[in-house]
């Protein structure tokens, strides 16, 4: 198992949020704002420069008005 928050897998997370924040039609700051957050932190975490724990994915995908199962759902884990 890769422990490289650069994996291919952590990168495909990272673009789903990112696809996840512009279906829901919200910029990067809507999604801070909500969160109680600077920009960075959106910006550095779909970027790939910062690792989410479970707790903050959470709430990131609450702010994106999902969830973290449907997130995952969405992952392709093969």
């Amino acid at each position: 198992m890769e422990k490289s928050i650069y994996s291919a897998k952590y990168q495909q997370l990272c673009r789903l949020l990112r696809e996840l924040r512009q279906e829901a039609g919200l910029t990067q700051v809507q999604v801070a704002e909500r969160l109680g957050v600077p920009q960075s932190f959106v910006s550095k975490y779909e970027s790939g420069e910062r690792r989410l724990d479970l707790i903050e994915l959470r709430h990131v995908a609450g702010a994106l008005g999902t969830s973290v199962t449907n997130v995952i759902g969405r992952l392709d884990l093969s």
